[in-house]
């Protein structure tokens, strides 16, 4: 979950008292020889299913995983069915329902001889540090830490305050999210392991996007993880947390920290690209696909460390995806929650227009965005981006939560997650990255760039159903300076003058604060 800016303004606070805190510091780094991931062994049966499943050849396949229940569900098949080796990175592991099921599927892999490693950035590690420890010491599972806190440990602005000294390093973080099953299958996307990712909370979920991907473009990704894994940013758990109160940790404590077994997955029969779960298809021994050439895009581990913010840059995932969008010829369709795309960014997106690319955007409204700070970083740029003709959508709470395609809201609040592109009719971007300045120069991201047209075509499926039903439309007014925002439903179109589904206070928040905040905290 993206509250960047939250945890960086109390952070920037923590440093105003931190004279008065002892500062602590990490342990020497370990020395540890390097790990690789092995070869796949084309004889497991997740191997012989990806073989079956398509060509012989160097391309890649992929199956789009929109509906939130259907990609937790594929990770738990993968863990459940490996029998040589998982590879699980991420930017949060929560301690809930969803958090559980996966680490339980973990700990079983470990115990029938899969080695396991974990990798999980540390700045929400908070109410999950202590069973990912406990994980940590069943047979074969290993668990490091990225960008490690040294101390005060129970949340995040006190494991600041513990080291104000340190700020710069400890606002890096790594966003990446990956999980790789026997080296042959893997699924990758914007989403994080906690509820509301999967539409699993009673309070917000998230519309958001991963793929399940074979062939050619999995030993790209473990070569990204293993980067990670082995790099000095990374820690094991039991370096950084080797007490629990005061008491060592056993494998035992897994089972009784973390309490029963959650009941399985309630799976919907298809999604509304027309795919059933993932289970089904490897049962019977051959997965639905989508083929063609496909590239791994990743930040190194040690961005921007060892780099100025412009160095990390001009080599970032960002900078790579924007050279994807400027190479496009007739259309660019893209997702991001935080959008915020700076004045280079913004003369890009006026290039598009200049070459008359077709242009649309879908982004949160101020009421859909956990972030509501960052909105007002991509309100600085809106009229502008109406101006040059792009077509601008902003997801609506109300029309998301009511809408069935990415699964039941219930009373949940409906918000955008997923970072996504269509460029063209046949090439897609699918990753981690936010259009905003913290992941083009201060988050770690990753991401695949395909070329497959019929993949691309379900893409732009998913996108234009979440604009279309889930988003409103906006435009100028008539005295060219007004927003107006637009939903159509059945055939009654109305026309809003005010940030809709929005409190005056929020608004009244935002325009206080907005102006004091620079961009690049955005």
């Amino acid at each position: 979950m993206n509250r960047h800016l939250r945890w960086a303004v109390q952070a920037f606070l923590a440093l105003c008292v931190a004279v008065l805190t002892a500062c602590g510091s990490l342990p020497a780094a370990p020395e540890r020889a390097a790990e690789r991931a092995e070869a796949a062994d084309p004889g497991t049966p997740l191997a012989t299913i990806a073989t079956a499943s398509g060509p012989a050849d160097t391309r890649s396949g992929a199956r789009l995983l929109p509906l939130g229940v259907y990609a937790l569900d594929a990770r738990i098949q993968l863990a459940e069915r490996a029998r040589r080796s998982l590879i699980v990175q991420y930017y949060q592991f929560e301690n809930d329902a969803t958090g559980r099921l996966l680490l339980q599927a973990l700990r079983d892999a470990g115990q029938r001889g899969v080695q396991v490693r974990v990798l999980v950035d540390d700045l929400y590690t908070a109410k999950s540090q202590r069973l990912l420890l406990a994980l940590s010491k069943t047979p074969n599972v290993q668990v490091r830490l990225y960008n490690p806190f040294c101390c005060n440990r129970n949340g995040v602005l006190a494991r600041f305050v513990a080291s104000p000294h340190e700020f710069g390093r400890l606002n890096h973080r790594m966003h990446n999210k990956l999980f790789v099953a026997d080296g042959v299958m893997a699924v990758v996307g914007g989403r994080n392991i906690a509820d509301d990712y999967f539409l699993l909370s009673s309070a917000q979920n998230f519309i958001d996007m991963d793929a399940l991907l074979v062939g050619a473009v999995l030993p790209q990704l473990q070569a990204v993880f293993d980067a990670y894994w082995n790099s000095r940013q990374v820690w094991p758990i039991a370096e950084i947390l080797p007490l629990v109160d005061g008491q060592a940790v056993q494998a035992g404590d897994f089972d009784r920290w973390i309490g029963a077994r959650r009941p399985a997955l309630q799976l919907p029969d298809a999604d509304f690209l027309g795919y059933g779960p993932i289970g089904k298809d490897l049962d019977a021994g051959r997965i639905a696909l989508h083929w063609g050439a496909a590239q791994v895009i990743a930040d190194p581990p040690t961005k921007p460390d060892t780099m100025s913010d412009d160095e990390a840059l001009a080599t970032s995932v960002t900078m790579q995806v924007w050279g994807l969008l400027l190479a496009a010829k007739d259309q660019v369709e893209l997702t991001s929650p935080y959008l915020v795309p700076g004045e280079k960014g913004m003369a890009a997106f006026q290039d598009l227009a200049r070459r008359r690319v077709k242009l649309t955007l879908l982004t949160n409204s101020l009421a859909a965005n956990d972030e509501p700070l960052v909105h007002t970083g991509y309100v600085r740029y809106r009229k502008r981006l109406l101006q040059s003709g792009a077509d601008l959508y902003e997801l609506s709470p109300q029309r998301t939560s009511a809408g069935k395609q990415f699964g039941v809201f219930g009373q949940s609040l409906g918000r955008l997650h997923s970072k996504t592109a269509a460029i063209d009719g046949q090439r897609i971007f699918l990753g981690s990255m936010n259009l905003d300045p913290r992941s083009a120069t201060q988050n770690t991201e990753m991401g695949v760039v395909m070329d497959s047209v019929p993949l691309a075509q379900e893409m732009l499926r998913v996108i234009e159903v979440s604009k279309t039903r889930s988003a409103y439309r906006l435009r100028l007014a008539e005295d060219g300076y007004s927003v107006q925002w637009l939903a159509m439903d059945e055939a009654t179109e109305t026309v809003l003058t005010d940030e809709p589904e929005s409190t005056f206070w929020q608004r009244l928040y935002n325009t206080l604060m907005g102006p004091l905040v620079p961009e690049v905290l955005l």
